[in-house]
């Protein structure tokens, strides 16, 4: 990659959780200072101080002035050229700072597309991007006639809160009411109603798509179909599966175009993206569900990088870097197909070594979670693996915990 400046690139990344470790190797193997700001909860995790210039924690409770005055301290005494968000709850802080301290990257206005889950669709539907009907939770009367109109179940969601933290299936106009009184009565102003929107439950198979974008335009993308819900794992347990989508498919050619023109929507320029999308069961038609800058979370990274031999994380450091530069070219070495399987565990550190069958790729090393992802030139081998580790990993590591209602 061409250098465009004598001195190394001082990049600054904020996660808010343990994430994007390849990407600040990433950014170190191409020559810049890398400085991570995370929060103390944070520290005992491995994050690899070897190549770090430094490490600061601000406490847990931090709000975004905190984050902003650590970032200004570190903008006295170097310039700063770049500052990512490697977490979700990062992208508005992160987005906020560069405006104050005039760094390139996304803006606030861009940055509130992809958080606010009613802002988003919205967008969307203005483009003509199939959604299911929503309603933002406000008025009274524009609710009762959507009650009226739209036939239930509805899921309440939360506008801002990330995989299933929040949501509520409800199949009554009086469960909707009262779900709304439980919010409103809730201290911060922040966590009620308002911030929350209804929308037709769509039954049917959730997708997902994830890119990395380079110049407003797709560079490269995978599109994957979840084995069950998110919704449903987070609130009924049981075990995570997602899969690579058959190449070349119907499938995969309308969730491809319909992720790049979501994109060029909502105005990403340069980063990685992490689509959902709903497969209707009665139609068969896709519908746009959510979407988020960063890197797909439940090692959805290490899974694509088993059938594509690119890993998003490390590409993802490489097009922030070359800003300015040639444009960016993504260059898998392989396109097979690959599968995760991941739970919750009974075990502290759940033994997963008598699961020996040669297309494993991968293994989840995480506390109190079992893991693995398969990788073959067949889509058939890779569902008849995560078919059979299903049953196994019910009987062997499968524990549930209670759904989030809020996650800070």
């Amino acid at each position: 990659m061409k250098k465009v400046e004598a001195r190394p690139l001082n990049v600054v990344c904020l996660a808010s959780y343990f994430k994007g470790v390849e990407f600040l190797r990433e950014c170190h193997r191409l020559g810049a200072r890398v400085t991570l700001i995370t929060r103390e909860k944070n520290l005992h995790h491995d994050w690899p101080r070897e190549i770090l210039d430094d490490v600061l924690a601000v406490p847990n409770d931090a709000k975004e002035e905190l984050f902003t005055h650590t970032v200004t301290q570190i903008g006295r005494r170097r310039s700063i050229d770049r500052l990512v968000a490697l977490e979700e709850y990062d992208v508005g802080p992160a987005a906020s700072m560069r405006e104050h301290l005039r760094l390139p990257g996304m803006g606030t206005s861009t940055a509130r597309l992809f958080r606010d889950k009613l802002a988003m669709r919205e967008r969307a539907l203005g483009a003509g991007i199939r959604v299911p009907e929503f309603i933002h939770v406000l008025n009274y009367r524009a609710l009762r006639d959507y009650m009226n109109r739209v036939i239930p179940p509805w899921v309440l969601k939360p506008r801002s809160d990330v995989s299933a933290v929040g949501i509520k299936k409800l199949s009554e106009s009086e469960q909707v009411w009262r779900a709304i009184d439980a919010l409103d009565a809730r201290e911060s102003p922040l966590e009620q109603s308002s911030f929350y929107l209804l929308e037709r439950f769509v039954p049917g198979d959730v997708y997902h798509v994830d890119s990395l974008v380079d110049g407003n335009a797709v560079v490269f993308a995978a599109a994957s179909r979840y084995g069950r819900p998110p919704m449903d794992v987070a609130h009924q347990g049981g075990v995570f599966i997602s899969h690579t989508v058959e190449h070349d498919s119907e499938d995969e050619k309308l969730l491809f175009e319909i992720n790049r023109q979501l994109i060029f929507t909502l105005g990403l320029t340069s980063g990685a993206a992490h689509a959902e999308f709903i497969k209707s069961s009665a139609t068969g038609d896709f519908y746009f569900l959510e979407i988020a800058v960063r890197v797909g979370g439940a090692f959805i990274a290490e899974t694509i990088e088993a059938a594509s031999g690119l890993n998003l994380w490390r590409e993802w450091a490489r097009i922030e870097l070359q800003k300015g530069d040639a444009p960016y070219r993504a260059e898998p070495t392989r396109s097979e197909y690959s599968g995760i399987i991941l739970s919750l565990a009974r075990q502290e550190q759940p033994d997963t070594s008598p699961y020996d069958d040669p297309e494993i790729a991968f293994r989840v090393t995480k506390s109190r979670h079992a893991g693995l992802v398969v990788r073959s030139p067949r889509l058939s081998r890779v569902t008849e693996l995560l078919d059979q580790y299903a049953v196994r990993f019910a009987e062997d590591f499968c524990a549930v915990v209670p759904p989030l209602e809020r996650l800070h």
